[in-house]
């Protein structure tokens, strides 16, 4: 299928990645996605502002000053795409985002009341939704807003970035959010076939999209980054290769392609989509190694399950540096931040905590009205969650783990605390997808695309007879 010769890099690359569907199949199951341990299904009401406020002075007390990370959450779209699975609001009335953003305001201004003398930011994402329904003056006055109540770093130093839907802005709408501040563009794709575009109801012609990629780049964005999904209703092989071949002409920094989650139990939209127009499972699977097998040929470094990078831009180098972390916006940098949310359903992570907000506009706004943070649920982590979540990040991240520097930074003996992980683990390295040695737990080429399933190993809240219908495929 390649177009292009295959750079030496690409080519070792692949043939250590040794693909072979029948393992794949074998190991494909039901599980988290961790962009927290433990993950959100996890969250109890038990938590809720005043445990919130605690970690936050716990924060203060240890007297180090991290950098923040904010969250934004913009809910609302004028259509919906039938395979989206976030909490969003589908309105054409505008006047419904002028509302939200009162409160969302009041909270922003409460939780800088809370980070008071260490509330400097580096890291700034507004996700949705589409956080540009909010027009040119909305989005100046809530910027000027966060700038009025936080710190920011300097723009070279900070990463400011928004998602983007091509379809719903203009050339000069792009320089305008250049010129509010943000230096990173997320651009959803999904798929260019007319085909795929009409089953999941998001007609988006690939001219708009390369004019807003040319817009961005005029406008001096760092870093412009393209979602896609396989697995859609009516893909195939051939139209995601079409596809792939126009995103990497279009050379975007970063590149990130989502197994799609067919769960129309949890997420109503999805009901619209017929089971067989859904792809089969072996198709996938061709479809996920067609994108590894393109992208790394076309110079990007696969950072790890869905996310892609060229080898200059920031997260690739942050692998390299050991720097990555993983959040809820999937990989990331600044790992040691802080990760303060606002906006209905947002989930903050601060110190040994998670939150969540409320995830209706009736109850978010119903408790700000009572001059309360919007908290409906969280979680304080014990010390075995924190172990936990430090194995998962690294295995996530860096595909490596030293049990001795885990040993060092937790009083226990890594053997004989884990001896049921370390026992499941060599099942997994006999399917080959990692190497279990006294002093290092590597994951190979082939357990990258299955880390999933090698994470779950150290999660000890995870039942797949009482939690299957919670999480998607790993692959």
């Amino acid at each position: 299928m390649l177009t292009s010769p295959t750079p030496i890099a690409a080519v070792a690359s692949l043939a250590a990645l040794a693909f072979e569907p029948s393992l794949l199949s074998k190991l494909n199951q039901l599980g988290p996605r961790y962009t927290s341990y433990p993950t959100a299904d996890r969250f109890s009401d038990a938590f809720g502002v005043e445990a919130y406020e605690q970690a936050v002075s716990d924060r203060r007390a240890m007297g180090a000053r991290h950098a923040l990370s904010l969250y934004l959450h913009i809910p609302f779209c004028d259509t919906v795409c039938y395979y989206c699975a976030c909490n969003k609001v589908v309105s054409k009335n505008l006047n419904k985002a002028a509302l939200y953003l009162t409160y969302l305001k009041r909270e922003i201004e409460m939780q800088a009341a809370l980070f008071q003398g260490m509330n400097q930011v580096e890291q700034l994402h507004f996700g949705g939704g589409t956080p540009t329904y909010l027009s040119d003056r909305q989005m100046n006055e809530l910027m000027a807003h966060l700038h009025q109540h936080f710190q920011f770093a300097p723009d070279q130093l900070g990463e400011y970035s928004i998602e983007v839907d091509p379809r719903t802005v203009t050339p000069k709408r792009i320089v305008t959010l250049r010129r509010q501040g943000f230096n990173r563009l997320s651009l959803g794709v999904q798929d260019f076939d007319h085909a795929v575009q009409k089953a999941v109801n998001r007609i988006q012609a690939e001219e708009d999209t390369l004019r807003i990629i040319d817009a961005a780049r005029f406008a001096g964005f760092r870093s412009v980054s393209i979602d896609l999904i396989y697995g859609l209703p009516k893909q195939s092989l051939t139209s995601i290769a079409q596809t792939l071949d126009k995103v990497i002409a279009a050379a975007p920094d970063r590149i990130a392609i989502y197994n799609y989650a067919h769960m129309p139990h949890l997420f109503k939209p999805q009901r619209r989509i017929a089971d067989s127009d859904l792809p089969t499972p072996a198709s996938k699977i061709d479809m996920l190694f067609l994108c590894i097998q393109r992208l790394t040929a076309a110079g990007y470094v696969y950072i790890g399950m869905d996310h892609f990078a060229k080898p200059d831009d920031d997260l690739a180098i942050a692998q390299r540096q050991g720097r990555l972390h993983r959040n809820f916006q999937g990989y990331s940098t600044h790992a040691e931040a802080d990760l303060v949310s606002c906006g209905v359903s947002a989930i903050s992570a601060v110190g040994a905590s998670y939150s969540q907000n409320e995830k209706t506009l009736e109850a978010y706004y119903e408790r700000l009205d009572r001059q309360l943070l919007p908290i409906a649920r969280g979680i304080k982590l014990s010390m075995d969650d924190l172990l936990r979540r430090l194995i998962i990040q690294h295995l996530m991240c860096h595909f490596e783990l030293s049990p001795a520097s885990i040993e060092m930074a937790h009083p226990i003996k890594f053997a004989e605390y884990f001896a049921k992980e370390l026992a499941q683990l060599k099942l997994l390295e006999a399917d080959g997808l990692l190497l279990l040695e006294d002093d290092w737990i590597s994951v190979t080429m082939k357990g990258r695309l299955l880390i999933r399933n090698i994470c779950m190993v150290f999660d000890r809240y995870l039942d797949p007879v009482k939690d299957p219908v919670r999480y998607s495929k790993t692959i």
